[in-house]
C-alpha cells in the first residue's frame, strides 16, 4: 500500500459527551516558540468570539510553561501536555479531538489575531453549505500580505517555476505562479486552491470526516494537503481578506535547517500522494532528493542561519 493513495492519518475520537456545544474553538500547537507566544495567547483570550482555547504543548521551556500556566486561569483554556514533540499534524488532531466548538480555528503560536479575525472566519465558513476551509489574510509586521497566504496549485512544475522566479518573470508562465500575495486584494472571500495553515477555520465535523491532518506530515505541507483533499471531495477553499492576522514566522528556536528539512520531506510526500499514474509517481520519487536538498539550502541562502546575529531575513 503506497502513500500516493493511502495517506496515514490519526484516528480522531469524538468527545462530544454531555458538554454544551460551543461556536468557536481555537487550536494552537506550541513547540519552543519563545516570547511571541505570550502575545499570541493574550490576543486569543482577549477575543470575545473565542469560546474555547485548546493549546497542545509539544515541548516548551520553563519560561514558556510559566506563560501558558498563567493563561490557564481563563476557564476557556484547555492544555494538553506529556505527549512530547509528536509533530504539528498529530498535535492538531489531538486538539480537535477534545474540542467542543463547531468551528475550529487553527492558529500558529507566533500569529497575532487582529480585531474581527475570528468573526470573519466564522461568518464566511457558516455561509458555505458544503465542506469548506477558510484561510485568513496573513500579514507581515509592516502590514504587507505574507507570501503563502493565498496560493495556486502546488505541483512539482509550479513549485519549480515559482522557486526559480520564472513564473513571475516570463509572462507566458504567469499561470504557473504559486504565490499571489501581490495580486489585488479582493473585497470578500474568494475561492483559491490553497491557503496558509498559519490561521484557518474549518467545521469540526468536516475535519473529522476528512480524518484530520495526514500525520505522515511531521511539520509543514499538511495544510497544502488538507486543502487539496477538501477540493478533491467537492468542497471549497476560501481566502478571506477581512480576517487579518499578523504572522511573525521563523520564531521557533528549532534549527532553521531542521524546519526546512521537514518542509522538503513534506513536499516530496505530497507530490507522491498526488501522483495518479506510474509516470508521475516515478518523477515524484526522482525529484524527492532534489526537493529536500533545495529546502535545506534555503536557510543559508536567506541568511536565516545568521538570524541570531542580526542577519537579514528574506
Amino acid at each position: 500500500m503506497n502513500d500516493a493513495s493511502h495517506g496515514r492519518r490519526d484516528q480522531i475520537v469524538s468527545l462530544d459527551t454531555l458538554s454544551v456545544p460551543l461556536a468557536v474553538t481555537v487550536v494552537m500547537v506550541v513547540y519552543r516558540t519563545g516570547e511571541p507566544l505570550q502575545e499570541s495567547i493574550r490576543r486569543v483570550l482577549d477575543d470575545p468570539d473565542v469560546d474555547e482555547f485548546v493549546l497542545i504543548d509539544n515541548g516548551s521551556s520553563p519560561a514558556e510553561v510559566a506563560m501558558i500556566d498563567a493563561a490557564a486561569a481563563d476557564p476557556r483554556m484547555t492544555i494538553l501536555r506529556g505527549q512530547g514533540n509528536i509533530g504539528f499534524a498529530r498535535a492538531v488532531n489531538m486538539g480537535v479531538g477534545v474540542a467542543r466548538g463547531g468551528t475550529i480555528v487553527v492558529l500558529n503560536p507566533d500569529a497575532f489575531l487582529e480585531r474581527g479575525c475570528i468573526r470573519a472566519l466564522h461568518r464566511t465558513l457558516s455561509a458555505r453549505g458544503g465542506p469548506a476551509l477558510v484561510g485568513a489574510r496573513v500579514l507581515n509586521i509592516d502590514g504587507s500580505e505574507q507570501r503563502g497566504a493565498r496560493r495556486g496549485e502546488v505541483t512539482p512544475v509550479t513549485s519549480l517555476l515559482s522557486l526559480t522566479g520564472l513564473a513571475k518573470k516570463v509572462p507566458s508562465l504567469h499561470a504557473f505562479e504559486v504565490h499571489h500575495e501581490d495580486d489585488p486584494t479582493p473585497s470578500k472571500g474568494m475561492a483559491v486552491p490553497t491557503i496558509s495553515g498559519a490561521c484557518f477555520a474549518i467545521r469540526r465535523s468536516d475535519f473529522l470526516s476528512f480524518g484530520g491532518f495526514d500525520v505522515g506530515f511531521f511539520l509543514h505541507v499538511e495544510d497544502v494537503d488538507l486543502c487539496w483533499r477538501v477540493r478533491e471531495a467537492g468542497g471549497e477553499v476560501v481566502f478571506e481578506p477581512r480576517a487579518r492576522v499578523i504572522h511573525l514566522g521563523s520564531t521557533s528556536k528549532a534549527s532553521p535547517m531542521k524546519v526546512e528539512f521537514w518542509k522538503g520531506v513534506g513536499l516530496a510526500r505530497y507530490f507522491r500522494k498526488r501522483a495518479n499514474n506510474s509516470v508521475r509517481r516515478f518523477l515524484a520519487l526522482l525529484l524527492t532528493p532534489l526537493i529536500i536538498v533545495v529546502s535545506v539550502a534555503r536557510p543559508v541562502l536567506r541568511g536565516q542561519m545568521f538570524k541570531s546575529r542580526g542577519g537579514l531575513r528574506f
